[in-house]
């Protein structure tokens, strides 16, 4: 497992993440054997979210309470979750109070004495900056959480806190698979008159912004076709992807999911993807995407084969 320092934080962080957005209904068995695959794996980061579950800190609860986590235990992982997003509306809310109400809720619902990393869970288009700014001092100074991030924002949504918030923002979330890459491809293809791909959406380069800024890109949904639209792996939508998938399959010796995991972490920006599966083998079999040595060539080969436009 390829691991790095998350810039800004003394987080020695893995390159492929844990996501336990979809464990509420799991036995404490079913929890302890995925979380054991991920950390035989070398997957020591679990992502979380407040609303994940079915109800408020669900899955937060039901990790805490399958894993029982000793303080050596809670130690050796790094725990992340998000804030912001209010499912009763839903709307989202960056208010002081939720942020701070949403934290201590985790907290509790984990069983743990501090966040590693607290991700603004979408934007809020209601946003006061300053009170963002004003929840973050206090968390970090109680130590309940040590460092900052975002998901789904733009270069200038984050520019906009950056211009409040004191504290580096060492991550961003965002959805990116092969199929689904219009972050990767508008650079691609950037300035070619009536291709849609080169349409400079939400402000464009927003992965050369996290990079020239120090903010991890953290890759949800790596095996999703669309916006939550099935998964393109085995797909008969997608034959031609498919195709060299497999083919680079058998020739790594390591099942699809690796390379579709490699396509994600070969980028130079360093990026971690994200894992949404409850099957531990699916687990396993991502974590050897981690380093897999894809070429220049095997990595276009992938992106042309899914679509997107090499001019």
């Amino acid at each position: 497992m390829r691991t790095f320092t998350l810039p800004n934080t003394d987080i020695v962080a893995p390159n492929v993440v844990l996501g336990l957005m979809r464990i509420a209904d799991k036995t404490d068995d079913q929890v302890r054997e995925l979380v054991r695959t991920a950390r035989d794996a070398g997957i020591d980061f679990l992502d979380h979210a407040d609303i994940y579950g079915n109800d408020l800190h669900g899955c937060e609860r039901r990790f805490a309470d399958a894993m029982q986590l000793t303080p050596s235990e809670r130690d050796a992982v790094t725990i992340q979750t998000k804030a912001g997003i209010v499912g009763d509306g839903p709307y989202f809310d960056f208010s002081y109070e939720h942020l701070i109400e949403s934290v201590n809720g985790s907290l509790d619902a984990l069983q743990t004495d501090r966040i590693d990393i607290l991700l603004l869970h979408r934007p809020d288009a209601l946003v006061e900056p300053e009170e963002v700014a004003r929840a973050f001092d206090e968390l970090e100074s109680a130590g309940k959480v040590r460092a900052f991030g975002v998901s789904n924002h733009t270069p200038r949504q984050i520019d906009l806190l950056k211009r409040f918030v004191r504290q580096p923002l060492v991550a961003n979330q965002l959805q990116l698979s092969i199929t689904h890459s219009p972050i990767v491809s508008h650079g691609v293809a950037a300035n070619m008159l009536a291709e849609q791909q080169s349409v400079t959406l939400d402000g464009g380069g927003i992965i050369d912004y996290c990079r020239l800024n120090d903010i991890t890109v953290q890759a949800w949904s790596p095996f999703q076709a669309g916006f939550f639209t099935g998964v393109f792996l085995g797909s008969a939508d997608y034959p031609e992807l498919n195709a060299v998938i497999d083919r680079l399959a058998d020739e790594y010796d390591v099942p699809p999911i690796a390379i579709a995991t490699a396509w994600i972490t070969r980028h130079p920006a360093r990026m971690q993807v994200v894992l949404g599966t409850t099957s531990p083998e699916r687990v396993a079999g991502a974590a050897l995407g981690s380093d897999l040595p894809l070429t220049r060539a095997e990595w276009y080969e992938l992106f042309r084969a899914a679509g997107h436009l090499v001019p």
